[in-house]
């Protein structure tokens, strides 16, 4: 579930997944009372399924019907949005403008190794050629990438749709992040096997811009072995190109 936020890799959700430090603090929220009603009706009367659904419906239309999309088929997805999203009229007009930048999707890892979705990395040519991206300061990425003094960054696909939520904090991962999936080792970190390039960088500065962390690094490397489409972000939802 996503809501319109545009950075995966930002401290606050500003349109885009957050590290899963950020994200997991939303377990130590209060508990609104009629989700705990809900919740403790539900303990108590598992034994009735069809009681159960009819308890959660009644208690979804008390709610005016702006959280959930409901399925009144037992047993049918219960909604399809995030239940956390703040409304629509509520967003600030800035992260509603974040939102409608469509921004290539990306993994940046460093040894340790540690990982981090990011949705805001900006290549600029040049001598040296440099590449730049907004992070989460709290996230292991940058505590990884700071001590090592370098990182790589993997342009990701429409296949890599679960390791970009795994990365971002929005799903489980069993293991560790990098428990799943194939990785090849480089200098600067694992790198996905099945990724059509990456880059190595050398880490320069980096700055408080925002709520995030501008990071700017120097290229040292570029292995491109093949030509694969993009994995987009684009108001909230992964996208890809059509054409």
């Amino acid at each position: 579930m996503r809501n319109e936020r545009g950075d995966l890799g930002r401290k606050v959700p500003l349109e885009g997944p957050v590290s899963s430090k950020i994200w997991s603090r939303r377990a130590h929220l209060p508990m609104r009372p009629a989700r705990l009603g809900l919740l403790t009706g539900a303990h108590t009367q598992l034994g009735d399924a069809t009681d159960l659904h009819e308890r959660f419906l009644g208690w979804a239309r008390v709610r005016g019907g702006t959280m959930f999309h409901v399925n009144h088929e037992p047993g049918a997805e219960i909604h399809h949005t995030d239940p956390f999203a703040v409304p629509a009229g509520q967003r600030s007009p800035v992260r509603r403008l974040r939102g409608r930048l469509a921004a290539p999707v990306t993994l940046w890892t460093a040894p340790g190794p540690a990982g981090l979705t990011v949705s805001s990395t900006l290549v600029a040519e040049g001598e040296p050629d440099r590449l730049l991206g907004l992070v989460d300061p709290e996230s292991d990425l940058w505590a990884a990438a700071e001590e090592a003094g370098r990182f790589a960054v993997t342009p990701l696909g429409p296949h890599h749709r679960q390791l970009a939520d795994r990365f971002a904090g929005l799903f489980p991962s069993p293991g560790g992040l990098f428990a799943l999936d194939a990785w090849t080792d480089t200098p600067y970190g694992p790198v996905p096997a099945d990724a059509g390039g990456w880059a190595g960088c050398r880490l320069d500065t980096a700055r408080e811009y925002g709520w995030g962390l501008l990071v700017e690094a120097t290229i040292e490397a570029v292995d491109l072995p093949q030509d694969t489409p993009p994995l987009l972000h684009y108001r909230g939802r992964y996208r890809e190109l059509t054409d």
